[in-house]
């Protein structure tokens, strides 16, 4: 019989710890990604940058440094004001990509790529 201090139990308890490390990496590797926020700014009329790639679940923050209000408008689609010198933000929710703009300075465009987590 083996001693609870003998090599064997030792390399025993060893092969223990390594496969609970072993299962805690694939358990970690499960978790999803932290949703992000995506800032978008708004300086003398034009959104920077244009054009950005975003998950699911991921927020877009709007950032107004201008002494006018802006929206972030998609033709049947989603409409979000952004009041000047404030930020406004919008959590995405489906896969698609949307070109959107400016309701009051139309050529102010943008577009949103959103794909799956």
């Amino acid at each position: 019989m083996s001693q609870p201090n003998s090599g064997e139990g030792k390399i025993m308890s060893l092969k223990r710890r390594l496969w609970a490390v072993a299962g805690l990496s694939l358990t970690l590797g499960a978790v999803p990604a932290q949703a992000e926020t995506i800032q978008v700014g708004i300086d003398r009329l034009v959104f920077s940058p244009a054009e950005i790639t975003v998950k699911v679940g991921d927020s877009v923050e709007w950032l107004n440094k201008d002494i006018l209000a802006h929206t972030a408008t998609v033709r049947g689609g989603m409409d979000v004001m952004i009041q000047p010198k404030k930020s406004t933000s919008l959590v995405l929710q489906k896969v698609e990509t949307v070109e959107y703009y400016c309701r009051f300075h139309p050529n102010m465009k943008g577009r949103i790529t959103v794909s799956a987590p």
